[in-house]
């Protein structure tokens, strides 16, 4: 199920990158993947808030770059490279939004670095 639409948002962002190089601030690529993703007929959502609970209360809040047909996370970077702290930020947001999928991409590096990531608190976790 995932999988089509994992490859889908790859795609997109590989033209986003081979088109626009490195070097740009991260809206740039925002920008220019949801007119990719637009491109590729995808659904999604930009900068989609999601309250953070801690023990039922409302502590803050945290936004993802994209929502993707309401069930691929969507986390975009534009630095040199991604580093532990990246991942674990984009677990966090997983959880936090109860899906089973994300796509971690760097738009920073020479070349495109993607990162699938599974929310394994999801019983059924596939891509």
């Amino acid at each position: 199920m995932y999988e089509d639409i994992t490859e889908r948002v790859i795609g997109a962002a590989m033209k986003v990158h081979s088109t626009l190089g490195n070097g740009f601030q991260e809206v740039i690529y925002q920008r220019a993947l949801a007119i990719e993703l637009t491109q590729q007929g995808l659904q999604f959502v930009r900068e989609q808030e999601i309250s953070v609970y801690y023990r039922d209360q409302i502590i803050g809040t945290r936004r993802v770059d994209f929502l993707v047909e309401g069930v691929i996370m969507v986390e975009l970077k534009a630095i040199m490279a991604l580093d532990d702290t990246h991942l674990a930020q984009a677990l966090n947001y997983l959880e936090a939004y109860q899906l089973e999928v994300g796509l971690l991409l760097n738009f920073g590096a020479k070349s495109l670095q993607i990162r699938r990531i599974h929310n394994h608190k999801i019983a059924k976790c596939q891509t």
